[in-house]
């Protein structure tokens, strides 16, 4: 049945629906976007801090980062890695002062195997923070979710007191071994899932409900609220406004500009799909992993195999391109005594 525009321009928009029943997170590094759309929280990692450094508007943010990692010395190596982690804060800062809740900020990819090297690179990340006047409370460390990467999470939680977001989230079983590690927020990715199966099946398109993106969410949220984890679920990389509208319920969901002024211009009514009080009911059984049994279970599921390890991958080659600039940026800035 079609909406007339007198009730159209009464009824709120799907976004602004969508805000009553979740917590909406902006997935960009554009500040303007974040000034547009209002949201709660924020989240990053390198591929949008790459995109947002290029842009004009942001350059004293990349000179800045550059200056700071000169002015600490040492090889140049060292300098780009200074230079690299100054700049993610600086957006993350800036982010900061136009919303009220959180930003999340990634810990380098090519760190994803390397557990003592995720927590050392976290608690660096939160120093440089700390020095910009921000406290960690309002910071996310996102890590991706290897084992060791979560193995890093409960450390950093538990003896740090700093709150995680495990990022590239596929399966059931990273989910899991998420939960039993106490993170603080878990983003498993709706639109990558959709992607493998479309161009890995026969099935070309499903409806929302089908999506096999979000079916894993809704899994994972039911599962999370049947046995009472306080672990947050924020669904992340989605596609279509479909996927987004068909979580509606879910505790968080990070959306894109784009997708966040599609769903500003809908003006349909959502009904939330998720609730405790369905996923107290439902029939998922309780799991316990430890490595051998995470391993066994995340290695039955092909699509979250390869999507966790395409998308280290992509993030790597991102924090690469990112250092090539920056490294150009050091090299052109005089040296100061």
């Amino acid at each position: 049945m079609s909406v007339s525009p007198v009730k159209r321009q009464k009824m709120e928009s799907a976004l602004d629906q969508l805000k009553h029943h979740t917590t909406v997170v902006a997935d960009t590094g554009d500040f303007n976007a974040i000034d547009e759309y209002k949201p709660l929280d924020a989240t990053t990692n390198p591929s949008l801090i790459l995109a947002a450094a290029q842009m004009p508007a942001y350059q004293k943010l990349v000179d800045d980062a550059v200056a700071y990692g000169k002015k600490l010395g040492g090889s140049e190596e060292e300098q780009i890695k200074n230079a690299s982690d100054k700049l993610f804060v600086l957006f993350g800062a800036e982010i900061l002062k136009r919303i009220p809740g959180r930003v999340s900020t990634e810990v380098d990819a090519r760190l994803s195997f390397d557990k003592e090297g995720m927590i050392q690179r976290a608690r660096r990340l939160i120093d440089l923070y700390k020095e910009v006047g921000v406290g960690k409370d309002r910071i996310l460390i996102k890590l991706s979710s290897t084992w060791e990467g979560i193995q890093a999470g409960r450390v950093l939680e538990a003896e740090y007191g700093i709150h995680c977001n495990m990022t590239l989230l596929f399966s059931f079983a990273q989910a899991v071994a998420c939960a039993e590690a106490g993170v603080t927020l878990i983003s498993p990715f709706v639109g990558r899932i959709l992607d493998w199966y479309v161009a890995n099946g026969d099935k070309k398109t499903y409806e929302p409900s089908e999506d096999p993106g979000v079916k894993s969410v809704t899994k994972i949220y039911n599962y999370y609220k049947k046995f009472g984890y306080k672990t947050i679920v924020m669904g992340a990389s989605f596609r279509n406004t479909g996927q987004i509208k068909a979580l509606t319920g879910c505790d968080y969901l990070t959306i894109s500009p784009k997708l966040l002024a599609e769903l500003s211009k809908e003006h349909v009514k959502l009904t939330p799909t998720l609730s405790v009080k369905e996923a107290q009911a439902c029939d998922l059984e309780k799991m316990h992993l430890d490595e051998k049994a995470f391993r066994w279970h995340h290695n039955e599921d092909q699509m979250a195999v390869e999507k966790l390890s395409d998308g280290i991958r992509r993030f790597a080659a991102d924090a690469v391109k990112l250092e090539r600039m920056l490294k150009v940026e050091i090299m052109l800035l005089p040296c100061t005594a």
